[in-house]
């Protein structure tokens, strides 16, 4: 279950989640999003309890759709960190491309405290979740009107 913050009902708030990792209970993944109607703006990281005080600075990426080319999405990295890079690309690209709108993504959240250390299984359902998580965060605000 996430835990959310909200700024009230202040047009284009961040909206703050907080949720644990799929199979790592111990680690949770915060995110703050940003739905300016034009576009999205969304940080991550996770946490863990030895690591609660401090996240190295991740990658910032950005992403939107094609309107030449529908299905493809035009991305940049802005600023890159090796271990996230990779994460934040295909976030950015996959959140262009399911709401149509340009999406900003800071991401320096690390799978290394996963159950197995961080494999590509992990990784995926991490992404997966912070998709979910996303997604249903912009549709309860659609649906809310602002």
């Amino acid at each position: 279950m996430a835990t959310t913050a909200t700024n009230g009902d202040v047009p284009h708030a961040p909206t703050e989640v907080s949720f644990p990792l799929p199979k790592a209970p111990h680690t949770n993944i915060h995110l703050q999003l940003t739905d300016n109607g034009l576009n999205l703006v969304l940080f991550l990281t996770t946490v863990t309890p030895e690591s609660a005080s401090s996240s190295p600075l991740g990658s910032f990426v950005y992403a939107m759709p094609n309107k030449m080319t529908r299905g493809e999405t035009l991305c940049t990295p802005l600023f890159t960190h090796g271990g996230t890079l990779d994460f934040t690309t295909r976030l950015a690209k996959l959140l262009a491309h399911k709401t149509g709108k340009p999406a900003y993504v800071g991401n320096s959240s690390s799978f290394v405290s996963a159950g197995m250390g961080g494999t590509v299984e992990e990784e995926m359902e991490g992404f997966r979740r912070v998709v979910e998580v996303v997604m249903e965060l912009l549709d309860s605000r659609n649906a809310k009107g602002t």
